[in-house]
């Protein structure tokens, strides 16, 4: 006999449980995302602030033409809803700055920031829900580790292109114009 199967969750649903805004849908089920660590909120914070250059318009006060933002709700076309820790729209394929919730528009550019019990969705479901919704980047910051692996989309699967930890400098994609001090990410104090 087969098993039955099983109703996989909405946006309706998840509205219907009154707090959306620390819940997601992975794999058809509401998950609540996992409550920051102090790593984890302070690599949220300085990723932010280290890619702040490019959250205007091309050509103020820095390399611009993107639209940044922490803790947002993006739907794909699966059913997933996530709530990433910090995703990036290119201004040039997205004009106006995103205002809806969820956002609709697949990001450009991806950053997890992986949380203790969390590992599986942030290194195994969201890149296969990312890679088939053909986001072009997927970053992935450790802080109990102090890594950062840069993911860059192909046919084939996210291929790691980049891999560096605390104390290395890297120009990462798709933010070459500026330097990141890796460490800076975890709390360390810029050299």
């Amino acid at each position: 006999m087969a098993a039955p199967s099983r109703k996989l969750a909405t946006i309706d649903d998840l509205v219907a449980r009154g707090d959306p805004d620390r819940l997601e849908i992975i794999g058809g089920e509401i998950v609540e995302k996992a409550t920051p660590s102090p790593g984890h909120s302070l690599a949220e914070i300085k990723l932010g602030v280290a890619v702040d250059p490019f959250n205007r318009r091309a050509g103020s006060r820095g390399p611009g033409g993107w639209w940044i933002f922490t803790e947002i709700h993006v739907e794909y076309p699966r059913g997933e809803l996530y709530c990433h820790d910090v995703a990036g729209w290119r201004r040039d394929r997205m004009a106006a700055r995103p205002e809806a919730w969820p956002v609709r528009v697949r990001p450009d550019w991806v950053c997890e920031i992986v949380s203790p019990k969390h590992e599986k969705h942030d290194l195994v479901d969201k890149p296969r829900v990312l890679h088939a919704a053909e986001v072009p980047h997927y970053w992935i910051l450790d802080p109990e580790e102090r890594i950062l692996l840069v993911h860059r989309w192909s046919p084939d699967g996210y291929t790691v292109v980049q891999r560096a930890t605390a104390g290395e400098t890297v120009r990462a994609e798709p933010f070459e114009a500026i330097e990141i001090y890796v460490g800076v990410l975890f709390g360390d104090d810029e050299e």
